[in-house]
């Protein structure tokens, strides 16, 4: 399709924001008291606009613009992720199996992004709450199984699911609670199953 000027492009964009709000085209008349030009240079825009393909109009009637092509910008769609919701772990289960789960959460940008893989879980207790992480915090995690020193993970000790920074110690690990009334866990080898990405609060 052909270039438009800047200044066809603003009719196109007025002929078709005028349509969409009205449920018929505009007249001649009517996008000349706009922009306040007359009405010959405005049959001229359009006339160039039907020979570069945008427009058709039949002379013979006042309402007879169409579009036929939008040259306004869309809005990206949003994307929306469905996230499992994990629940309790059962022994020997793979973490995301259907016996975990609690069902699913659709979430949208920019708490999901696409190409990566999630899950979430509801915070269960004050342990990270010095960390902004509260009991009820919808959690949501990206799935990874390595992690640096200082971010928040989820780990899976003895088949019970925890959330907290990871330290990687000379012989051990230690997964630091955010609240001084928690004490550390310690442990020689930890599952990481995932990273914290964001915390979804519903009031």
């Amino acid at each position: 399709m052909k270039q438009i000027t800047e200044r066809q492009k603003e009719v196109l964009t007025f002929i078709s924001n005028f349509t969409e709000e009205n449920s018929y085209p505009p007249t001649v008349r009517e996008i000349s008291s706009h922009f306040e030009i007359s009405l010959r240079a405005v049959q001229d825009h359009i006339t160039a606009l039907q020979k570069k393909g945008y427009v058709s109009q039949c002379q013979k009637r006042s309402r007879s613009i169409r579009v036929l092509s939008d040259c306004r910008e869309k809005e990206p769609e949003l994307f929306v992720g469905r996230v499992p919701l994990l629940g309790s772990v059962a022994a020997g289960k793979p973490l995301l199996s259907e016996e975990n789960l609690d069902g699913y959460v659709n979430l949208t940008e920019p708490f999901v992004r696409p190409g990566k893989n999630y899950f979430a879980l509801r915070v269960r207790g004050t342990s990270m709450i010095n960390a902004g992480i509260l009991e009820g915090d919808l959690a949501v995690v990206e799935q990874s199984n390595t992690a640096v020193d200082g971010q928040i993970i989820v780990a899976v000790i003895d088949d019970a699911i925890t959330l907290k920074r990871y330290y990687k110690e000379a012989t051990r690990v230690r997964l630091q609670p955010e609240n001084p009334d928690f004490q550390a866990i310690y442990c020689q080898d930890v599952r990481i199953v995932g990273i914290l990405s964001n915390i979804v609060r519903t009031y």
